[in-house]
């Protein structure tokens, strides 16, 4: 089975004023029945935040969602973590 499976990805969104220091988690594993499930995590930077996982019975569904979700944390604010010093 090849599939096109996104690469995991890991976003922060750090608002100081706010005292706002978020991480958000998404990744794609495959399940036993040939679909696949969507694993998101979220919460404070520095804890085991929450998990939520979604499953699908087709890979393209959970790309799409996978892509869906991206965009709009994106748009939200949350960026790739940054490798220097955090502000």
């Amino acid at each position: 089975m090849t599939t096109n499976v996104p690469d995991p990805i890991h976003l922060h969104r750090i608002d100081l004023d706010r005292n706002m220091r978020r991480f958000y988690e998404l990744s794609v594993q495959p399940t036993l029945f040939g679909g696949a499930s969507l694993v998101r995590t979220w919460g404070r930077i520095g804890t085991a935040g929450q998990s939520l996982i979604e499953t699908f019975d087709h890979p393209s569904d959970t790309a799409a969602a996978f892509s869906c979700l991206e965009r709009t944390k994106r748009r939200r604010g949350y960026r790739d973590p940054t490798r220097g010093p955090l502000p």
